[in-house]
């Protein structure tokens, strides 16, 4: 929902208005439908569905704000608000290309989808607030409970299961938060299995690039329209300049100084493009001891198994070396500049999501996966444990 934070938060103040004025008129009754609003967000998508997990739209009983699904399913996911609106239930809802209905919410396309309906609270308005002013943050959205985790058999709230759940929701939304990743999760508390869908919003990943040269320029421009905040490190003041690096913050000082000095999360990516022998390895192994997710040097074969024995020759664990994407970049058979940088933002994004970078026609399954967070956890506990 953090793509329309800004609308909902209008809509929100709207809705204070709304009551405000309700109680300067000694209104007492509680608010009605139009002055509620309730948010669909699309928590699990399977096959060719037309849109991400997290899209959210909402409707206040007036109005939608947003969409789903390019308006396929929008119509009938209002029924459900309006059900939400009503009795403040959340509900979770599924579409599909099995459902008799599959032509008529355009899904025909062998996509799934799963909508979770639930009204909008406090918790979620800080949050967006947050995710609009650039802090890293998420919400939670507890799905299905089997058995339900928060009660006893009697049915009673439990306090200690209560503080349980909540303390395991909040780290694994924090585990979220560091890697940027939203997605649905079933969270074993004490026995009890918990579908909870975790929601993230933080600010762009940091693409660092250590050497001013033609393939940095050409990486930085590839990278900047994918999100990435970009910065390029160089001591030559000659190479290293704002004219030659639209859009990306640059930093004339020697790297391995300049390195040691930046706070770096999960989700930075390091490419290391210069191959200079009075500061790789040290560079390398710098950047290899970080929490970055990746790790990328340039180099031919030769440069590469110099590489790799000065880093042993400083102590650098194979664990870490192991971590090392040297040389940088997929083999597509880029020759050009720009077609090198095609190759490392692959190789990127590939070890980032944990495909196989293969041709699809060579693979089999679902096209868009989107569970791919456990295998990112294991990559950086089994570096940093």
């Amino acid at each position: 929902m953090f793509e329309i934070a800004d609308r909902l938060i209008t809509a929100a103040e709207s809705v204070a208005a709304k009551s405000a004025a309700a109680k300067r008129a000694q209104d007492n009754t509680e608010p009605e439908i139009a002055h509620r609003i309730a948010i669909a967000t699309a928590i699990s998508i399977d096959g060719s569905a037309p849109r991400t997990i997290g899209t959210s739209m909402a409707f206040d009983g007036d109005q939608v704000i947003g969409s789903i699904a390019g308006g396929c399913v929008e119509g009938a996911v209002v029924e459900v608000c309006l059900d939400v609106l009503a009795d403040g239930i959340p509900r979770t809802v599924e579409y599909g290309f099995s459902d008799e209905t599959a032509f008529d919410i355009g899904l025909t396309c062998g996509g799934r989808i799963r909508i979770h309906v639930r009204l909008m609270d406090d918790a979620i308005l800080h949050s967006l607030r947050a995710a609009v002013s650039g802090e890293p943050t998420g919400i939670t959205s507890v799905v299905r409970s089997e058995p339900d985790a928060a009660t006893t058999s009697e049915g009673n709230a439990s306090a200690t299961s209560v503080t349980t759940l909540s303390d395991r929701l909040t780290a694994e939304l924090d585990a979220r938060i560091a890697t940027g990743e939203s997605g649905l999760s079933v969270i074993d508390c004490d026995g009890d299995l918990v579908e909870t869908f975790f929601e993230v919003s933080v600010p762009p990943a940091h693409l660092l690039i250590f050497g001013a040269m033609d393939f940095s320029t050409a990486l930085a421009a590839a990278a900047i329209p994918l999100g990435y905040r970009v910065t390029v490190c160089d001591p030559r003041p000659l190479f290293a300049t704002a004219r030659r690096f639209p859009g990306a913050d640059v930093v004339v000082e020697w790297p391995t100084v300049w390195f040691t000095r930046q706070q770096l999360d999960e989700r930075a990516v390091i490419c290391i493009l210069s191959h200079d022998a009075r500061f790789d390895a040290e560079l390398v192994a710098l950047a290899l001891a970080s929490p970055a997710g990746f790790v990328g040097a340039m180099g031919s074969r030769a440069t590469h198994d110099r590489r790799l024995a000065s880093l042993r020759e400083r102590g650098v664990t194979e664990a870490h070396i192991a971590r090392l994407h040297s040389p940088i970049g997929l083999d597509i058979g880029a020759s050009t500049v720009e077609e090198t940088a095609i190759a490392i933002l692959g190789d990127v994004i590939a070890a980032r999501s944990s495909a196989t970078a293969r041709p699809l026609m060579a693979t089999t399954g679902a096209i868009h996966r989107t569970e791919r967070l456990d295998a990112q956890k294991s990559r950086n506990q089994e570096a940093h444990p």
